[in-house]
């Protein structure tokens, strides 16, 4: 069984407290896995009886008719009706529909249009149910939009979110063992799906890319009435290609005008960004004024949630080794707590002819936690001069007291070069350092 020990904690953690806990994360992460195996047999070994675990799954035919959230209110209810200390798991909630209040319609049920504002919808349902003294409450979510703007304010200080990810590094190399060198070149190139970790390479890649055609084009198309999808899949592979480049919505559509000879505008070209955001396939990382300490600018980096489905976008025929670690550094940042930036800041220089010019410069990660800040440039090698001068560049530049970090893919340990930067190998950055 595949560990995911930091994910488990955090529910131990949030077991009886009151709230709802609402985990959420891309489809076929591990969601229900960890819910329904790993969380389930951690409380009966804890003295919870197994009948005292209710799982309800909506993505399931026969149980249908519980996306009506009264029904689903109820059904719940008379199965823990009698019983002390019930542990409920709801598999997919968003699948529950919102309906116009019944008070309001004789009792009928009659799902609700875009204009109607006395609603009951899983929100109601969820915060009704985790008020019952006997029940600890669990959904589970593959779709943002069960958290966007409306409904993140609804909930509140209300509910207890939990937001799982593709297995990390340090997920994926408790599994497998062996030498981290070798696991992080198999990593970068499948990433952290559980299941395609369990198969063997060509099956892995079959089953990537399979993701993207069966499950979140699909789910994309169909969630956002889209006539089609092969606009919504080109934009994939082009922020595929760009992996770890700062992007606008302009820059998108001049580059898709160009492959495909058609004109997409910069709003369809955000709302798409958006709904792979939503999907969780996307996480955006904004630039951050290292002088100003401030967030500027329209331009923004996008990084995979998994390298793996990155990769089945370009059928495993792009292996740009700096825009794979630079994605694992991201996702690895992010899953150990930090906040993360692109950092920028200008400076003035001469230029060939002695005139004072403004130059803006970058650097691949601004990322903080705590009382810990951290500059970090990542590259696949720095053996060559004038690629380590480039990338350590703007660290003389800054001139300041944050430590200044270059993640290197090198079997090395942590050492300081003559100017004081930090040097270290991805392993023992992913494994040690951040933690």
């Amino acid at each position: 069984m595949i560990k995911r020990d930091r994910y488990l904690q955090l529910l131990i953690n949030s077991r009886n407290n009151g709230f709802p806990k609402v985990i959420t994360g891309i489809r076929r992460c591990g969601k229900s896995f960890i819910l329904k195996e790993i969380y389930r047999n951690y409380l009966i070994d804890s003295g919870v009886m197994p009948d005292n675990i209710f799982i309800l799954e909506l993505d399931d035919d026969r149980n249908i008719e519980y996306r009506n959230p009264i029904a689903l209110g109820e059904y719940v209810r008379s199965q823990c009706e009698g019983k002390k200390d019930c542990y409920v798991f709801i598999d997919e909630i968003q699948k529950v529909y919102t309906i116009v209040n019944p008070a309001l319609t004789d009792g009928k049920i009659v799902v609700a249009k875009g204009k109607d504002t006395e609603t009951v919808s899983f929100v109601d349902v969820v915060l009704g149910l985790s008020r019952e003294t006997n029940i600890d409450l669990y959904v589970t979510g593959s779709n943002s939009k069960m958290l966007s703007s409306d409904i993140v304010t609804e909930f509140r200080d209300k509910a207890t979110t939990i937001n799982l990810a593709p297995l990390s590094f340090e997920e994926y190399y408790n599994y497998v063992g062996g030498s981290a060198t070798e696991a992080i070149y198999s990593y970068m190139q499948y990433g952290g799906m559980p299941l395609a970790v369990l198969k063997e390479d060509e099956e892995k890649k079959a089953y990537l890319k399979g993701l993207f055609e069966v499950t979140y084009f699909r789910d994309i198309v169909e969630r956002n009435k889209l006539k089609k999808s092969e606009a919504l899949e080109e934009l994939c592979n082009i922020v595929s290609t760009a992996t770890g480049e700062l992007l606008n919505a302009n820059k998108i559509a001049n580059t898709y005008t160009s492959v495909r000879r058609e004109h997409m505008t910069s709003q369809t070209i955000e709302n798409y960004i958006g709904y792979f955001k939503d999907s969780f396939l996307l996480r955006e990382a904004r630039r951050y004024d290292l002088k100003g300490r401030k967030e500027i600018g329209a331009l923004r980096k996008y990084y995979f949630c998994d390298t793996g489905l990155r990769n089945a976008r370009l059928d495993f025929a792009f292996p740009d080794e700096g825009q794979m670690l630079e994605n694992i550094v991201y996702n690895e940042l992010c899953y150990n707590g930090y906040s993360v930036s692109v950092g920028s800041f200008d400076s003035v220089e001469k230029n060939k002819v002695g005139k004072s010019v403004r130059k803006t410069n970058e650097i691949d990660f601004y990322a903080s936690k705590g009382t810990r800040a951290y500059y970090i440039q990542v590259t696949a090698d720095i053996s060559n001069e004038s690629t380590r001068e480039r990338e350590i560049r703007p660290y003389y530049l800054l001139n300041d007291s944050i430590q200044k970090i270059l993640v290197i893919n090198k079997p090395i340990s942590e050492t300081r070069d003559e100017s004081g930067f930090t040097i270290i190998g991805i392993t023992d950055f992913l494994l040690r350092f951040i933690k």
